[in-house]
C-alpha cells in the first residue's frame, strides 16, 4: 500500500487538540512552584513537589500506549483516551487553584498543611489526566503520517504546542492587566491565577472536541497495510511484554533517551526555580506573600511565553539543517547559553534574550526525539514504544526533583544558580547527541 500524503489541514487537525492540552500544561509548569510557595512551601522543598508530575507520567503513558495499541472501537483507537483525559483535566483545573481558600491550615503529615495536601492530590490528578490526553496526539502522528511527512507533522504539533504554551503562560498577567487581583491574603492563591486555570480548562475541552470530531483513525486492516505488516500474523503472535519490547528496542530509543535525561533535568530546574530566581535578582525579594514575588510570578509567565515564541521561530530553521543530529546539537548549545545568561542578568526585559535562546532547545526537544524514534519503528508497537519512551522524559525529572534540594545547597542556596546548573545539563545533552544514530 502506498503511504499516502496528508494535506496541511489534515496534519493540523490531527494535532489541534494539543494546543488546548498544552495550555493546561503551561499553566501547571509556570504556576506550580508559585502555588506551593504561596501555600507555605520552603524553597528547599519546592523540587519535591515536582516529583509528582513526571512520576504520574511514567506510570500512565506506557499504559496508555499499551492499551490504545489494542483498542479498536467506533470512536477510534487513540481518541477515547484523549477525550477522557481532557474531561478529568478540566475538572481538576477548576479545583486546584482553590487549595488555599479552603481553610486547611492545620499541619498534617510530613509537616505539610491541609491546603498543600489538597494541592498535592489535585496536582496528581491534573498531571495524570494531562498525560492521558497528551500522549494520543503523539501516537496519532506516528500512526497516520508517513516517514517523509513525519518531520513536518511533528513540527506542526510543536508549533501548536508552543502557541498553547504562549497563551497559557500569559494568562495570569493578562487577567491582572484587566483588573483581576494579583495578590491575596497569606496562603491564598490570587484570583488572577484562578481565572487563568478556569479559562485554560474551557479552551482545553473545546480544542480536544475539535480534533475528536475532525480526525478519523484508520481501521485495523488499513493500519496494518499502511505500516507494512500482516494483521493476521500480528494478532496470532503472543503479546510481547515490556521487558521483551525493551530488549528489542531500536538503538535510537536508548541513545535519544540519554540526551533526554540531561535535557528534561535542565527544564525541570527551570520550571522549579525561575520564579524564585527572578524574584530575588530583579525584584529583590524572597517573600512569597510580597507584591514583588507575585509580580515575579506573573513575569515568569511572560518569560515562558517569550521562550515559546523563540521555540516557534527556531522550529522554522530546524528543517533547514542537513541532519537531525546537527540541528539537535546546535539547538541545545543555544539553549544552554540562554540558561547560563540568566545568572548575569538583573533587568526583567533583558531576560527576554535569555528565554528566546532557551526556546531553541525546547523546539528541538519537542520535535526531534519523536521524529528520530518513530522513523526507526514499525507500526506494530508504536503506542507502547512511545509510552515507554515517555519514561526518558519522566525519569530525569524525578531524579532532578529528588536531588533538587541537595543541588541547591551545593551551589550556595541561591535559586538563580540552578539556572547555571540547567545550562550545564543542556551542554551534556548536546554532547550525548553524538551517540545517536538515526535509522529508518
Amino acid at each position: 500500500m502506498k503511504k499516502r500524503d496528508l494535506t496541511f489541514r489534515q496534519m493540523w487537525d490531527l494535532s489541534f487538540g494539543f494546543f488546548g492540552v498544552q495550555i493546561a500544561y503551561a499553566l501547571q509548569s509556570a504556576n506550580i512552584s508559585r502555588i506551593f510557595a504561596t501555600l507555605g512551601a520552603d524553597p528547599h522543598q519546592l523540587s519535591f513537589f515536582w516529583i509528582l508530575p513526571p512520576l504520574m507520567g511514567m506510570i500512565v503513558q506506557p499504559l496508555i500506549g499499551k492499551y490504545s495499541d489494542r483498542t479498536w472501537c467506533r470512536m477510534g483507537r487513540r481518541k477515547p483516551y484523549l477525550l477522557v483525559g481532557a474531561l478529568v483535566a478540566v475538572l481538576v483545573m477548576l479545583f486546584l487553584p482553590n487549595a488555599g481558600s479552603l481553610n486547611f491550615s492545620t499541619k498534617l503529615l510530613l509537616g505539610l498543611n491541609g491546603a498543600m495536601w489538597f494541592g498535592l492530590f489535585s496536582l496528581i490528578f491534573l498531571d495524570t489526566s494531562i498525560n492521558v490526553a497528551m500522549q494520543p496526539f503523539k501516537m496519532m502522528v506516528g500512526d497516520m503520517v508517513n516517514e517523509e511527512q513525519k518531520g513536518k507533522a511533528y513540527s506542526i504539533q510543536s508549533f501548536l504546542c508552543n502557541a498553547g504554551s504562549f497563551m497559557g503562560y500569559l494568562f495570569p498577567i493578562f487577567f491582572t492587566w484587566i483588573g483581576i487581583a494579583n495578590t491575596a491574603p497569606e496562603g491564598v492563591i490570587p484570583d488572577s491565577v484562578k481565572w487563568s486555570f478556569y479559562a485554560g480548562a474551557l479552551i482545553l475541552i473545546l480544542c480536544v472536541l475539535y480534533t475528536f470530531g475532525r480526525v478519523k483513525e484508520m481501521n485495523p486492516q488499513e493500519y496494518a497495510d499502511f505500516h507494512g505488516f500482516d494483521l493476521q500474523k500480528q494478532q496470532e503472535k503472543k503479546k510481547e511484554g515490556i521487558v521483551s519490547l525493551l530488549v528489542h528496542a531500536p538503538k535510537a530509543f536508548w541513545t535519544v533517551g540519554l540526551v533526554q535525561f540531561f535535557c528534561w533535568s535542565a527544564f525541570l530546574y527551570m520550571w522549579t526555580y525561575t520564579n524564585g530566581s527572578i524574584a530575588s535578582t530583579v525584584w529583590g525579594t524572597t517573600d512569597p506573600a510580597s507584591e514583588g514575588y507575585q509580580a515575579a510570578g506573573n513575569w515568569v509567565g511572560v518569560l515562558f511565553a517569550v521562550q515559546a515564541v523563540g521555540s516557534m521561530l527556531w522550529a522554522l530553521f530546524i528543517p533547514k539543517f542537513r541532519s537531525h543530529r546537527l540541528a539537535y546539537v546546535v539547538s541545545l548549545v543555544i539553549g544552554a547559553l540562554g540558561f547560563i545568561s540568566v545568572f548575569f542578568i538583573h533587568d526583567q526585559y533583558a531576560l527576554f534574550v535569555s528565554f528566546l535562546l532557551i526556546g531553541a532547545a525546547w523546539a528541538a526537544m519537542l520535535a526531534l526525539p519523536f521524529t528520530i524514534l518513530t522513523n526507526s519503528l514499525t507500526g506494530e508497537h508504536m503506542g507502547e514504544y512511545l509510552g515507554l519512551f515517555n519514561c526518558t522524559i519522566c525519569l530525569p525529572q524525578i531524579v532532578a526533583a529528588a536531588l533538587g534540594g541537595a543541588v541547591l545547597s551545593l551551589v550556595g542556596g541561591a535559586q538563580v544558580s540552578m539556572m547555571v546548573v540547567a545550562g550545564v545539563l543542556l551542554l551534556c545533552g548536546a554532547a550525548a547527541v553524538f551517540f545517536v544514530k538515526e535509522k529508518k
